[in-house]
């Protein structure tokens, strides 16, 4: 097998199970395409090929959720991954056609040569195999009616009208579906060594029967009926290393959508800032966000706080927190000082500065949100947003 007859088929043949065969072919190994979602799409299993975690995917149909962690990891630059499960190393690769991902590239590594192989020809094959990935995705698309598709398009906001998602919905046995939350799941950090096991899966069905467990976007997606137990939660990150955002109220299935694109949106937030496990509610980030929006028009800063910030830029100084603890605390200045571990004359000489230097109309009732709103967008500006989170 050379690219010349790979890329023939490409051109002629239409089929993506051909082309996942002549890639293993080319590559001499066993290969497999799976789509965003980790369900395996189409494979290359050579007669003389024993293998339990490649078997395990074929019977289940999805990779399990930690060996998906593996995969999550894969971008531009294909990774080696040695399973415990296997003998054989594997390369993981992300499919992108269109600048969009539409799912990954298995490679069994069985003679140990494919770190040598050009890496021109990688691209070429996964160029190839992702284009016809896309094409088989789009046509299949509409004539999709199971329940997880339907979850899936409605996730991906596919849906513009509800009254189509109603009757997708009603076709799919989702007719009486009305979950109360949706958990996101990042499991970037939990490395199972077991393939073939998916025990976060069991996990999750043992605790939320009717949860409906499904892999988006590189991440665990799950529906909860009832608001949630965060002990558990909590519980649940430690033991699997996990990073969980548990969204807002859903309201009716068809929001689900936004409510899934905010828990995705605090979930990026959050892992730029923790590295390790955490389960949070969406709720109390709902500022967060809201001031994120505004983080680029920090010019709508009140003219004064702007000139605090300023000063807390050119001399280190911490105007702009002291102005917005003293505002969050309703003028308290015992609670101020708590909250900025620093002694009450120090705070009482900064608030009277901001008053007497900066003409900031601290005890102006009718400029309190001005003066909140142009703090915090001043906190953002100087990188110390972290003060305005939960």
């Amino acid at each position: 097998m050379n690219l010349q007859i790979f890329m023939d088929d490409f051109m002629n043949k239409d089929d993506l199970k051909l082309l996942t065969k002549d890639a293993g072919l080319l590559f001499d190994c066993p290969a497999m395409v799976v789509d965003m979602a980790f369900h395996p799409v189409s494979w290359h299993r050579p007669a003389d090929f024993d293998d339990e975690p490649f078997q395990a995917t074929i019977d289940q149909g999805s990779v399990s959720y930690e060996a998906g962690s593996f995969l999550m990891g894969s971008d531009t630059q294909a990774r080696f991954v040695k399973l415990e499960d296997s003998p054989y190393k594997r390369r993981f690769s992300l499919l992108v056609t269109g600048g969009a991902p539409v799912g990954y590239l298995i490679l069994v590594d069985v003679n140990h040569n494919l770190a040598q192989e050009n890496p021109h020809l990688f691209l070429s094959v996964e160029s190839a195999l992702a284009k016809q990935l896309r094409l088989e995705i789009n046509r299949g698309s509409s004539m999709q009616s199971t329940e997880e598709s339907v979850l899936q398009h409605l996730l991906e906001g596919r849906f513009d009208d509800e009254a189509v998602f109603e009757l997708q919905a009603a076709a799919a046995g989702l007719r009486f579906f009305a979950p109360r939350r949706v958990a996101l799941v990042n499991i970037e950090l939990y490395k199972n060594t077991n393939w073939s096991e998916n025990a976060l899966r069991s996990t999750i069905l043992d605790y939320f029967p009717q949860s409906r467990p499904l892999m988006h976007g590189g991440s665990v997606v799950f529906f909860l009926n009832s608001d949630p137990d965060m002990n558990l939660f909590r519980h649940l990150a430690e033991q699997f290393s996990l990073r969980v955002v548990i969204s807002a109220p859903i309201g009716r299935l068809f929001h689900l959508t936004g409510c899934y694109a905010a828990a995705r949106e605090l979930m990026e937030c959050l892992l730029l800032r923790h590295a390790h496990p955490f389960a949070v509610m969406a709720e109390p980030y709902s500022a967060y966000m809201m001031l994120r929006r505004l983080a680029q028009r920090a010019d709508l800063a009140l003219p004064g706080v702007r000139a605090l910030a300023e000063r807390d830029r050119a001399d280190d100084s911490l105007y702009c927190l002291t102005l917005y603890t003293y505002l969050i605390c309703h003028h308290s200045l015992q609670e101020t000082c708590a909250r900025l571990f620093t002694h009450r004359n120090t705070v009482l000489y900064r608030v009277r500065r901001m008053r007497e230097d900066f003409n900031i109309p601290i005890d102006d009732a009718s400029q309190h949100l001005a003066l909140l709103l142009s703090a915090a967008l001043m906190l953002m500006e100087l990188g110390q947003e972290e003060h305005l989170m939960p």
